[in-house]
């Protein structure tokens, strides 16, 4: 039974809100989000990512940047950029990216549901950026950024939200500068609140699709808040956080693809010949390769594209995990041959997310920064259920999801009820 609460969200005037919205704080580095605020004082990223307004990019440990944080979300409130709502309310989100529609509900999960597995993971998350979201929460006494959950699909929630955007106009409809148009309507009905509500009480889980860093703070915080009021509710604020709830059926998952700086001290063909022995390899020359379905990767290396095929016995289809790809091209390849054994601190590997195309990996390449790149085939959202209802953990960096949530929509304050 998954509890969703209606709450009464600090969100952007209407005619303000295709500046205040931004991408979320972790999809950016502090120079890619310092250029993208230049000559617009209402990005939220000002708040997500103050550390922005510093001429330097400061450490998580500096307290001025949580600071920093917080005044910008008040100045935001105090000038009338952002404005609460009078009553507590759901809201409908939808996202169009080039045709694909994705339609949640925005609302607040409990933290309990988090602690008791209601809401599952498929990710460890790090000390240092759950620290980091930990004091930015405290400090801004608010979640200013939502999870990204989903759920079983449900043809009662469906009905529900459909049938409430076609008697209703939206409050906002815009497009963000990477052509994602964003939809928000807002639900005041006191009837139809109750009725989602039951709606999500029939739900036996929600998943993490993205956010597990700050949806594991916004727990820590909450948790911390109820020792500091042992005669807490349970209905003041901080014992939920903020999230945008989709029906699984609705998502989008990229690949997640790999780049390594160096062969770990091998020659091209010596490289090539323990691939062969776990992989099948087909040279494509020229012609870039993206995988076609699972168990397949393209790897680009020396100005040439490869196909490799990962051999029998390279992988577990009974396992979750074993059976995925990530996991697959980890431990026959990355791990034994490459030398990266742990690739969340190895500073030698880096990510790409799917949306920047495997041009990406061929230009850094050819620039010789790395040496090696793979394309990965994308994970599914069943496997990503499997894993999680398994209580497994996925490799690092296993799924993208596109669009992203947008920031600065909505805010929940710790402090409501």
């Amino acid at each position: 039974m998954a509890i969703v609460k209606p709450f009464k969200a600090l969100r952007p005037r209407a005619d303000l809100v295709q500046l205040v919205a931004s991408l979320p704080y972790d999809v950016l580095s502090f120079h890619e989000a310092k250029k993208m605020v230049e000559g617009n004082p209402y990005s939220f990223l000002r708040v997500e990512k103050s550390e922005i307004e510093f001429s330097y990019e400061p450490g998580v440990d500096d307290i001025r940047v949580y600071k920093r944080a917080r005044e910008n979300l008040e100045r935001m409130v105090k000038e009338g950029v952002l404005v609460e709502e009078g009553k507590p309310c759901f809201y409908i989100y939808r996202e169009i990216a080039k045709g694909r529609v994705q339609t949640g509900i925005v609302g607040c999960c409990s933290i309990d549901d988090y602690l008791n597995n209601v809401i599952k993971k498929h990710e460890h998350t790090r000390a240092d950026k759950e620290l980091e979201r930990i004091r930015h929460i405290e400090t801004c006494d608010a979640n200013t950024g939502p999870v990204f959950l989903f759920y079983p699909y449900s043809q009662e929630i469906n009905r529900l939200t459909e049938g409430w955007i076609e008697r209703h106009r939206p409050v906002y409809d815009f497009q963000s500068e990477d052509g994602v148009r964003h939809i928000v309507w807002i639900i005041d009905d006191e009837g139809l609140i109750k009725e989602i509500e039951e709606a999500f009480k029939k739900i036996d889980s929600l998943y993490i699709a993205d956010g597990h860093h700050r949806c594991a703070a916004a727990v820590k915080v909450g948790l911390e808040r109820r020792k500091e009021a042992p005669s807490f509710t349970g209905k003041e604020g901080f014992n939920y956080f903020l999230a945008v709830i989709f029906p699984d059926r609705d998502l989008y998952i990229m690949e997640y693809n790999r780049v390594v700086r160096d062969l770990n001290g091998l020659t091209e063909e010596e490289f090539l010949s323990k691939v062969g022995e776990k992989f099948l390899l087909e040279e494509r020359g020229k012609t870039p390769y993206r995988p076609e379905r699972e168990h397949f990767f393209g790897m680009y290396l020396g100005g040439k594209w490869y196909k490799l095929e990962a051999k029998k016995g390279t992988y577990d289809e009974s396992d979750p995990v074993k059976s995925l790809d990530v996991y697959i091209l980890q431990e026959n390849l990355l791990g034994p041959i490459l030398g990266i054994s742990d690739p969340r601190t190895d500073r030698r590997t880096d990510f790409v997310g799917g949306i920047k195309g495997i041009e990406e990996l061929k230009r850094r390449v050819d620039s010789g920064e790395m040496k090696v790149a793979f394309v990965l085939y994308p994970v599914s959202v069943k496997s990503l259920m499997a894993v999680s209802d398994a209580g497994m953990v996925m490799p690092p960096k296993s799924t993208w999801f596109e669009p992203k949530l947008r920031s600065g929509l909505f805010v929940h304050k710790l402090s409501e009820w």
